[in-house]
């Protein structure tokens, strides 16, 4: 888990200045394993929406970049796509960027005995993500969770 974690942590070191230098925000980077096999994910947006254009052109020179740094990865799909419906949140700031809205997390950990946890974003104090679930605001360490996505994204913001 710790290896993947440094990979994708190193994947996003690598796509982030391409993806800010083409007008584009690397929204999440994703590694996992499928059934087609391992495939490594990123999503990205821009004002206005990303084309399939731009996902292919971030695609071609991303894969020389990883070609390059990432050689002793396992052999991997990738997949280059905009956030969608269920826009991915993995940045910190992005927690309060849409607050707000509703989100699905899903924690490594539990916390109150559950880690899957359904409702409206509420903030940030101090790296605990707020969450309004139902009548009560559940505090989440955001380096617990190990998934997060918003819930049928209009795309404002």
């Amino acid at each position: 888990m710790k290896r993947q974690r440094a990979f994708v942590d190193s994947v996003a070191r690598l796509a982030d200045p391409l993806c800010t230098a083409e007008g584009m925000e690397l929204v999440h980077v994703e590694y996992q394993r499928e059934p087609g096999g391992l495939t490594l994910r990123l999503y990205l947006d821009k004002p206005g929406g990303v084309t399939l254009d731009d996902c292919v052109d971030i695609s071609r020179q991303l894969e020389d970049i990883l070609d390059v740094h990432t050689q002793d990865a396992p052999p991997y799909r990738l997949e280059v796509s905009s956030p969608g419906l269920d826009r991915p949140v993995g940045k910190l700031n992005d927690f309060m960027r849409f607050m707000g809205h509703r989100a699905k997390i899903r924690l490594a950990t539990a916390v109150q005995g559950r880690q899957n946890f359904t409702g409206v974003l509420a903030g940030v104090i101090e790296e605990m993500v707020q969450l309004q679930v139902d009548d009560e605001t559940v505090s989440l360490n955001f380096k617990d969770i190990s998934r997060a996505r918003l819930i049928n994204y209009n795309g404002e913001r």
